[in-house]
């Protein structure tokens, strides 16, 4: 009886939105809320720059008013009221007299740059020089034998700035100034916008884009800028690093299963009981479930998931060399305290790591060392191979496979790797003088952290 393999059919491609006619009338609401919500921004600050303005304007006047002293009030309207009262006895010596009070209204026309009217009781106008007098900016009652024999009203030529004419200038200024600040409104929601732009594709998956970004923004934007830059370059390797992992799982995972179909067709087909069959068969379903725990410690540690707990060293590579059918005297213990804080089935797949990285690609493993460095506890596996030479630099990197490395995801020492910096620590690769590689890691203490009040 033959068993038809079975093919599975991986299609990668970038997440994205399901654009069709319906997608596009979507993308096409989307962008014009981006435009509404964009101009009401724009709006805002320009109105906030508006009323920030006003304020302005009348704390400034406030503050002048204020900042005069009552005292120098006093005494300019004091002056005020003294002057028109000289006006009045003026016009009052002359007022019998049409020509001296004609030449009077022009002297003082011409002395103090006003218009000046003159009237009887009845509002008839005696004599009068420059515009008609609208709005007087004084009126003085001429008395003759106590009773009033007519008025004199004075108000401020064109020589003088009105006080409209100040205020329209004032208002021209900020009217200047807040056209000035919708400009600069203007360039900051750019800013924005061309932010919200690029964000909105990179969480379409178009990851390339973040190269849009002005990360020489100045302030808070630069900052923001240069946050989503890197946030969409961490993004993009990582999905990098699962498409590549994925293609080696898929690659890596067939092989066993494949042996598994032909082992199972051979003892249906065979006589029962064959022990060898059974012995490969359990060894392809091992291979299995070390890659397995390999796809599920890197999963652990893209999403920070590790269970710190108290553990002892020289028990961990008891067990790491138990589970590897390797003697325990091949353990050496270097310190006599090498108790540490950490995530039991992490550190345990790292030790199984190194061990089998010693026995695929380092001729086997001859000595495996726990000790302490400065605080940190320290395993080194000592194997009796060649030597790393120039793979040494590389041996880290993920999918880096030895020349023996048939069987492997090529995730062995960067998952090492992974697993030492997660807890605080580092991992090396080395050649030994003697011959052989040395290549281990370090678990760094705990780090207690202390409540915030």
């Amino acid at each position: 009886m033959t068993m038809r393999p079975h093919h599975h059919h991986h299609h990668h491609h970038r997440h994205r939105r399901p654009w069709g006619p319906h997608g596009r009338r979507l993308r096409e609401l989307d962008d014009g809320a981006l435009r509404w919500r964009r101009a009401r921004f724009h709006h805002r600050i320009f109105l906030a720059f508006g009323v920030v303005i006003l304020l302005s304007g009348l704390a400034a006047t406030a503050i002048v008013w204020l900042s005069m002293p009552a005292r120098e009030r006093e005494l300019w309207e004091g002056r005020l009221e003294r002057a028109q009262g000289f006006v009045a006895r003026r016009y009052s010596d002359v007022w019998e007299r049409p020509a001296a009070r004609d030449a009077l209204t022009r002297e003082l026309a011409d002395a103090f740059a006003l218009d000046v009217e003159v009237r009887d009781p009845a509002g008839a106008l005696l004599s009068s020089t420059g515009a008609a007098c609208e709005e007087p900016e004084f009126t003085v009652a001429v008395e003759r034998d106590g009773a009033t024999a007519g008025t004199v009203r004075a108000c401020l030529s064109d020589e003088h700035v009105q006080p409209w004419a100040l205020l329209l200038g004032l208002l021209g200024a900020g009217a200047v100034i807040w056209l000035a600040s919708g400009a600069i409104a203007r360039k900051l929601t750019r800013r924005f916008e061309r932010i919200v732009r690029v964000a909105r594709h990179i969480g379409d998956g178009e990851l390339a884009c973040r190269l849009e970004l002005d990360c020489r923004a100045p302030g808070e934007l630069g900052v923001l800028a240069v946050s989503l830059r890197d946030m969409a370059a961490r993004i993009e390797k990582q999905l990098a690093d699962q498409r590549e992992l994925l293609a080696a799982v898929s690659h890596e995972i067939r092989t066993p299963l494949g042996h598994i179909r032909v082992l199972l067709e051979l003892l249906r087909d065979g006589p029962s009981g064959d022990d060898r069959l059974v012995s490969e068969l359990e060894r392809e379903v091992l291979e299995i479930d070390g890659l397995v725990d390999q796809l599920l410690a890197n999963s652990r540690l893209d999403f920070e998931a590790v269970d710190r707990r108290p553990l002892d060293g020289a028990a961990l590579c008891e067990r790491a060399l138990d589970r590897a059918g390797i003697d325990r005297a091949a353990l050496t213990v270097d310190a006599s305290d090498v108790a540490l804080t950490g995530d039991a089935t992490l550190i345990s797949r790292a030790l199984a790591n190194l061990i089998q990285n010693a026995r695929e690609h380092g001729g086997g493993l001859e000595r495996l060392r726990v000790g302490r460095e400065d605080d940190a506890v320290v395993f080194t596996v000592e194997d009796r191979g060649p030597g790393l030479g120039a793979a040494g630099a590389r041996a880290f990197e993920p999918f880096q496979r030895g020349d023996a490395g048939g069987g492997s995801l090529g995730l062995g020492l960067s998952l090492v790797r992974r697993i030492a910096e997660a807890h605080g620590g580092a991992a090396w690769a080395e050649d030994r003088p003697e011959g052989g590689a040395r290549v281990g890691f370090s678990i760094a203490p705990a780090v207690v952290e202390s409540e915030p009040g």
